[in-house]
């Protein structure tokens, strides 16, 4: 009787120690993905930041382009405001579109393009945009680890009881759309050459010679 206590404590223990082992296992992945979101929170962050001096420089040679600014203004409050991951990548997506247009009026503007101002703002976008993408795909893998944790055996059997849910991706659907064009500054815009005079419609061949 007293080995039958014996065994049945010794199982007792090793269930609990690996129940423990699981539980720590599960809190250390969900720590990583909080914590890689939270990179990628600072890389937007600092996109949202520079926004705003953009839309300003762009706005002192196109002070007309007013639909434009306004929706690069939206997209970004909308992207301030998106609480998770899926609601940030769709809304990520939005001001990426804006940022496009934002580009594409520049180029219409050639002292808008030259301006030193621009040029450095442009630049940390495009680091920035870089570092996004860096950050994103950490936070993603850490997102697959932990959910493969949560939704496989064994722990599937304690995630729910224990409060550990699955967690969301940070897709863009659309990648191309996210990141806004590159200007190429280094290129002076393209000059049509110009078209041949047409004869005047009062012109006529000269008159021949009689034989």
């Amino acid at each position: 009787m007293i080995w039958v206590v014996i065994v049945l404590v010794a199982i007792v223990l090793i269930v609990a120690l690996l129940v423990v082992r699981l539980y720590n296992r599960l809190v250390r992945d969900r720590n990583a993905v909080d914590t890689a979101w939270a990179q990628v929170e600072v890389q937007l962050k600092r996109r949202w930041d520079l926004i705003p001096n953009l839309v300003e420089t762009v706005k002192g040679y196109a002070a007309h382009e007013r639909g434009v600014f306004e929706e690069v203004t939206a997209a970004r409050t909308r992207a301030q405001q998106a609480q998770t991951p899926a609601a940030t990548a769709e809304a990520d997506g939005i001001l990426g579109q804006a940022l496009g247009r934002l580009f594409a009026v520049a180029e219409a503007y050639p002292d808008l393009k030259a301006s030193q101002n621009f040029r450095e703002l442009q630049g940390q976008l495009d680091e920035t945009e870089n570092r996004i993408a860096t950050t994103r795909e950490a936070y993603n893998q850490s997102v697959l680890t932990y959910n493969n944790a949560v939704q496989t055996f064994p722990g599937a059997v304690l995630a729910g009881p224990f409060g550990f849910t699955k967690r969301e991706l940070f897709e863009v659907e659309q990648e191309a759309e996210r990141e806004p064009p590159r200007v190429d500054f280094s290129q002076p815009a393209a000059v049509p050459p110009p078209a041949e005079a047409a004869p005047s419609a009062g012109a006529q061949d000269p008159p021949r010679e009689s034989s």
